[in-house]
């Protein structure tokens, strides 16, 4: 999929991709270069492990509004790494 770069340096990201990316109108985005392209993606949460009743937990480290992490999503995650 081609965008134009405006004279701001703006470039408009299609609305099947930041829907596919769950990006929303005003969000913030991370913009990093990796060889050679650019990848755009939302934002990532710091993140920390701690144990509780022996067992390793992955807690946010600031207040972020996440969506749960239910098995449907796992299993189309799990889907997308093995295709």
């Amino acid at each position: 999929m081609r965008a134009t770069i405006d004279a701001a340096g703006r470039v408009v990201i299609p609305k099947p991709l930041r829907d596919g990316i769950g990006l929303s109108d005003g969000g913030e985005v991370e913009i990093v270069l990796t060889d050679g392209a650019l990848v755009i993606a939302p934002p990532t949460v710091r993140k920390r492990v701690e144990e509780r009743d022996g067992r390793a937990v992955i807690l946010a480290d600031e207040e972020a509004d996440l969506p749960p992490l239910g098995d449907d999503v796992v299993r189309d995650v799990l889907d997308g790494i093995r295709r």
